[in-house]
């Protein structure tokens, strides 16, 4: 990877999230949004739409943030277990808290009394099986082993990006933002793999 191709994964996903957001933040509130578009109000679109995609940026930092500590982490876990399969075995083991996590202890703090688990394991569910999509993609651009990695970026560094959503805990906050960091997390882990075959393809 160079510079070069640093600041296109930056500027790319930048706008990735920025329409992302957008397109996520008019579908959640079109109930409140179509009149705008039906009376044609072009100012009030407008500044919804700007305030959505810089919604969308700092999703898309928070992302890359995410994307870049965890290159750095599963180097030094690569680098202290020594072999890639115990590695992977503790990330099945730490993505197996988190969605138990993700299910439990959110309804332990945030469910009303006799409310069902069964909106917070779907939550959970949307989560796990867009990040297994991703992870088998992934493996079939690279190898068997990158499964484990991909799918750990996935859930648990989504989750752990996801946090201010999760502690407001809103219904509308929660997908505005889950949405756009799995595509931002999804397009990243993805599109590094081109980079980098780009990358060995020229000649020295």
């Amino acid at each position: 990877m160079n510079s070069r191709n640093w600041v296109r994964l930056f500027l790319t996903t930048l706008l990735v999230g920025g329409i992302s957001t957008s397109i996520v933040g008019f579908a959640l509130r079109w109930g409140e949004y179509q009149k705008f578009f039906t009376s044609f109000d072009l100012i009030e679109i407008l500044s919804i739409l700007f305030w959505l995609i810089g919604v969308g940026f700092i999703f898309s930092i928070i992302s890359q943030m995410g994307f870049f500590a965890y290159l750095t982490i599963h180097r030094f876990g690569l680098g202290i277990f020594r072999t890639a399969a115990l590695w992977n075995a503790i990330q099945i083991v730490l993505i197996l808290f988190v969605v138990f996590d993700l299910i439990y202890f959110r309804y332990q703090l945030f469910a009303a009394e006799g409310e069902s688990t069964l909106s917070y394991i779907l939550l959970a569910l949307f989560l796990v099986i867009f990040s297994l999509a991703v992870a088998y993609i992934k493996m079939q651009q690279t190898n068997k082993m990158a499964f484990i990695p991909a799918l750990f970026f996935m859930i648990v560094v989504t989750a752990v990006e996801w946090v201010p959503a999760l502690r407001v805990n809103e219904g509308n906050w929660l997908y505005l933002m889950l949405i756009p960091l799995l595509i931002c997390n999804a397009y990243q882990l993805l599109l590094l793999t081109k980079l980098s075959q780009v990358k060995k393809a020229k000649p020295m």
